[in-house]
């Protein structure tokens, strides 16, 4: 196991390198001048200009400016913006925030998408299967945006105002785990109905073994049938669609941050973006990546403990 886990961190490396250098190259080529930015309609000093460029290697070539910018990385420097901030202290607070909530949706999705697949695949056929698929269909083809404002509106404004207890808050951060709560329902959305449809159609498959048959023909009882040899051997996907789908939540809350007001890394991500700030949108790509490689190092240990029959030699 420690050599296998060894193996992956290695095989991380090149991910890293070839990702932070797609990112930095596409952000390289972004239109627009960071120096003019700092000045908006004013004209720019010419050398201030020149001093600005020289001191974050803007007249450098793009692999030298790639190689300065790995050169702090491994020291620990996501390098300073060009209002002279460390990049990490812009992700101080912004990326707890866009954890929490991304896995709030990651609990959200898990325990309903799990439970309406269980229930879809063990009614098939029947009124309730298709009631829940027609909900996933529903739940695809409503937008973020869409959805976000309707369940602020009925759930956390005209709810509190015909019970007067605010279950919801739509709004910041300051009630604790209730503030990520509908956000996380919004943001978790689209993926509960994926979940859904990949838990029907693996218990499904699951179900039609050979040894889930021959359990059922010993007597014994179903619920520990279901529990033991169906559902658990059915887990392999869906926690690889998990890990995987914590990596897709943090990256895509930008819409949810937005409308509940949530100042985490997705609306910094966009106003990075739009004020020419290379390293800030560098920097948190770079993060987003290493939790992608940590989540699906994870899963690939869970596989064990999951099928025993799967060994990492």
């Amino acid at each position: 196991m420690g050599r296998y886990v060894v193996r992956r961190l290695l095989q991380a490396i090149p991910v890293l390198l070839g990702t932070t250098f797609l990112i930095f190259t596409l952000v390289y080529w972004l239109p627009g001048d960071p120096i003019q930015a700092l000045a908006g309609d004013r004209a720019v000093d010419p050398v201030f200009r020149a001093t600005m460029r020289e001191m974050f290697h803007l007249d450098e070539p793009l692999v030298v400016q790639y190689g300065y910018y790995i050169q702090g990385i491994l020291s620990g420097d996501f390098g300073t913006t060009f209002r002279g901030l460390p990049v990490s202290t812009i992700f101080e607070g912004k990326f707890q925030i866009t954890l929490n909530l991304a896995m709030m949706a990651l609990v959200i999705e898990a325990i309903v998408g799990i439970g309406l697949g269980l229930i879809a695949a063990l009614r098939r056929g029947k009124a309730a299967d298709t009631a829940i698929l027609a909900f996933t269909l529903l739940l695809v083809s409503i937008p973020t945006l869409v959805s976000g404002f309707v369940l602020q509106l009925v759930l956390g404004l005209q709810l509190k105002t015909s019970t007067g207890i605010d279950f919801f808050p739509v709004a910041g951060t300051s009630e604790g785990w209730r503030s990520y709560l509908l956000p996380g329902i919004v943001l978790a959305g689209t993926s509960i109905a994926y979940l859904t449809r990949l838990t029907r159609t693996s218990l499904m498959e699951t179900l039609r073994a050979d040894y889930v048959r021959t359990a059922v023909a010993k007597g014994m009882p179903r619920r520990r049938v279901l529990g033991r040899h169906a559902l658990r051997n059915s887990l392999i996907p869906l926690v690889t669609y998990l890990g995987a789908d914590l990596g897709t939540l943090m990256s895509g809350a930008v819409i949810t941050e937005t409308i509940f007001n949530l100042n985490g890394i997705g609306r910094q991500l966009v106003d990075s973006v739009y004020l020419s700030e290379n390293s800030v949108v560098v920097g948190i790509v770079t993060v987003l990546v290493l939790i992608f490689i940590a989540a699906n190092l994870i899963v690939d240990l869970l596989y064990a403990v999951l099928d025993p029959r799967i060994r990492y030699e």
